[in-house]
């Protein structure tokens, strides 16, 4: 292991660019070398709060060439994912990139190809993964039995901002397959068995969005094991505050929920910070006595002492800079950004083409 500080190219400086930026400024291991964003408002707004003589730049590619990276963060669209993850693994940096990987599922491949050809580590900010509430929610759910039921969404009523970045992010991918690795990646953790069928539907719910592409989806997804899940996400101002965040697995033992009264409180989806909150998981038991009724009273696990969203970039960071100085083999770990991302991906042929995907 080096002590040497790595040089590390921020390219994004939106939420979640400046969220990994601030992780960077503050891990030891880590120097921010460079930023590149399209705003300069947004670049200059995050160098003035990161302070120091850091260059700024509009381009990626005059930023790779001047800066000369070890490590480089990619928190742009998915539009750019591929093209600058494989031309900074091409300049010989690791990169860690915000999900989705790429627009694409070929385009996805087409990086995790280019790390195993030039033996680059590549992580993907699956935050989830380094959420200590959502580690234990899977747990749990495997003590649940076979099949499960996962039933999980994160439908956000947006405005203002909020409903810009969400229309640039729309200008390429839907909102099931932005939002949809995350959870979907989570069920798959949670059966530990191989998708089988997926099905999607969708809805155009503004004329404010280009051609072709929906603001609202589901996906259903059936595993080899007899599990099915199903995942649903909109964007926008007309979307519903009722049920913005439901998440629950169920099994013959019993179900556990991410119980978010705060999180799911009306009002509360455009706020990112709730978006990974739990607070409480609840755990029921199934299990019937001789009188019929419960044999065991519902549990509660407590969660209020959480990470918030700053710390768990931080900690995505963290593992990025382990990877890189331990030297990790991140096979598993891009094999399942692949597996979640062709998943979403099925869902949305399925809506586009009304028949049922079989993977």
């Amino acid at each position: 292991m080096s002590d040497k500080k790595l040089r590390v190219l921020c390219a994004g400086a939106g939420h979640m660019g400046a969220s990994h930026a601030r992780a960077y400024a503050a891990l030891d291991g880590f120097e921010i070398c460079g930023v590149v964003t399209r705003s300069e408002g947004s670049r200059a707004k995050l160098m003035e709060e990161l302070g120091g003589d850091i260059p700024g730049f509009n381009d990626f590619h005059e930023a790779l060439a001047a800066t000369k990276p070890d490590a480089v963060s990619i928190s742009t669209y998915p539009d750019t994912h591929a093209e600058y993850a494989v031309a900074a693994m091409e300049a010989g940096a690791d990169i860690f990139v915000e999900k989705p990987l790429a627009e694409t599922v070929a385009e996805a491949e087409k990086i995790v190809a280019k790390a195993l050809e030039l033996g680059r580590k590549v992580v993907i900010g699956y935050i989830l993964r380094v959420h200590p509430s959502w580690v234990k929610f899977i747990e749990m759910s495997h003590s649940l039995g076979k099949p499960l039921v996962m039933r999980m969404n994160l439908n956000q009523q947006s405005s203002g901002e909020n409903w810009e970045t969400h229309k640039n992010l729309m200008a390429s991918i839907p909102p099931v397959v932005d939002c949809g690795v995350h959870y979907v990646d989570v069920m798959c953790q949670m059966t530990r068995s191989k998708p089988i069928r997926v099905s999607g539907i969708g809805a155009r719910l503004s004329d404010e969005l280009p051609e072709g592409m929906v603001n609202y989806g589901q996906l259903q997804v059936t595993f080899e094991d007899g599990s099915v899940g199903w995942y649903e996400a909109g964007w926008g101002p007309m979307m519903s505050e009722m049920a913005f965040f439901v998440k629950d697995v169920v099994g013959p033992k019993g179900c556990v929920t991410i119980e978010a009264k705060d999180a799911g409180a009306g009002g509360a989806s455009d706020n990112v910070d709730a978006h990974t909150k739990t607070e409480s998981l609840r755990l029921h038991h199934s299990e019937l006595g001789p009188d019929g009724k419960f044999a065991k009273a519902d549990e509660w696990i407590d969660t209020e002492d959480e990470p918030d969203h700053d710390e768990l970039c931080k900690r995505e960071q963290e593992y990025f800079l382990k990877a890189i100085q331990e030297d990790l083999d991140l096979s598993d770990h891009m094999n399942d950004a692949l597996n979640s991302m062709r998943i979403v991906a099925a869902a949305h042929e399925s809506f586009l083409t009304g028949k049922m995907i079989e993977l």
